[in-house]
């Protein structure tokens, strides 16, 4: 975007292209997106959001209906870009087993199961629910759902974590980039799995970078909490923000206790970057099973989704005892800046401090 714009024009600009009152987007976190978060950023006019990753086409319908019972505002809807079939290896697999069977007795035996929703199916019920905007992560969509995007007048909000990754979506159509730093909680957006600890760029870096470099609108994320980080952003060049750790802790966000409470007390370098949940690169806190998958004589993950299939019944059971040690724990490295106010109250006060701090 133009380097002369002030602050207030690209912020203005990129609100009114969504039909936004505030700049700042709730990440599209799977799993972690009810409707009840989405619904109270969207009433205080945010972007609430869906990643429908692990969600059947009809479960992506419902989520978007009571939605719409809930906020007259807007959301994003989300998905993976699919990695190819990962190859299968029986005996390292077995060796993954015997190490989780350490942590959760059933999986000694457990066989991953690898069915996932239909990308297609899915991708017809985005359209179908007519979001605001969809988004990409893990790539960017094929040009002929990018063309039906286009058709329905859907805004897509591309994902990256590098320039080059930035280019690539803007030469595909994407209509605004969302930088995703280092620092963010979850998954890391890199396009190729493979490549996802060399792309480790902080925002801080990656943000000005990536907004010098595409022509359209630049949306920061990773490490963003309080308003010190939206003003931040924002001054380098972003013309909104996409928060997802920060709003967690929100009673709408509806997380197992325990990982809510240690959200707030984890400082940046208790977090750790692991592959031992899911086969793909992503921030958690540093509990004690990702610290002991990390350690000398731990097998290598399985890839995505073959990790996740044998970590399953784990990390579901570890959710439901609210037992922090083998939870699936995503944070960023700003979690410690984390509020558990309520989410309308939430956004409406970091943009209020945000714009304190912005000339």
């Amino acid at each position: 975007m133009s380097e002369s714009m002030s602050w207030s024009v690209r912020t203005e600009q990129f609100c009114r292209k969504l039909n936004l009152k505030i700049p700042i987007l709730l990440a599209p976190m799977a799993g972690a997106c009810p409707v009840s978060l989405s619904s109270a950023v969207a009433r205080e006019g945010g972007l609430g959001a869906c990643g429908v990753l692990l969600m059947q086409p009809s479960a992506i319908v419902d989520w978007a209906k009571q939605f719409q019972s809930e906020s007259d505002g807007l959301f994003q809807m989300n998905n993976w870009i699919p990695d190819p079939a990962p190859v299968r290896d029986e005996i390292h697999e077995q060796q993954i087993r015997d190490f989780l069977a350490n942590w959760h007795p059933d999986s000694g035996s457990a066989r991953p199961m690898l069915a996932t929703p239909d990308f297609e199916e899915q991708c017809e019920a985005m359209l179908q629910v007519q979001p605001a905007a969809i988004s990409s992560i893990m790539g960017v969509y094929p040009r002929p759902f990018v063309k039906r995007m286009k058709k329905a007048g859907t805004y897509w909000l591309a994902t990256a974590t590098t320039v080059e990754e930035a280019k690539l979506a803007v030469s595909m159509g994407a209509d605004a980039v969302v930088a995703q730093g280092f620092e963010a909680g979850g998954h890391r957006g890199t396009y190729a799995a493979g490549d996802a600890q060399g792309a480790a760029g902080g925002l801080i870096s990656i943000l000005p970078a990536i907004v010098d470099s595409v022509n359209v609108p630049v949306v920061a994320t990773g490490g963003i909490a309080d308003g010190r980080g939206i003003a931040a952003a924002i001054t380098l060049g972003a013309s909104a923000v996409q928060i997802g750790t920060g709003f967690l802790r929100t009673p709408e966000a509806g997380i197992p206790s325990a990982w809510s409470d240690a959200i707030g007390t984890t400082m940046p370098n208790h977090t750790i970057l692991t592959r031992a949940f899911s086969g793909r690169l992503g921030r958690s806190i540093a509990t004690d099973y990702a610290k002991s998958a990390e350690s000398v004589g731990a097998p290598e993950p399985a890839p995505y989704p073959i990790q996740r299939g044998l970590t399953g019944s784990m990390t579901g059971e570890a959710r439901r005892d609210n037992d922090l040690a083998k939870m699936q724990a995503w944070t960023g490295q700003s979690g410690f800046l984390s509020s558990a106010e309520p989410a309308g109250q939430l956004i409406n006060r970091l943009w209020e401090d945000a714009q304190k701090l912005l000339p």
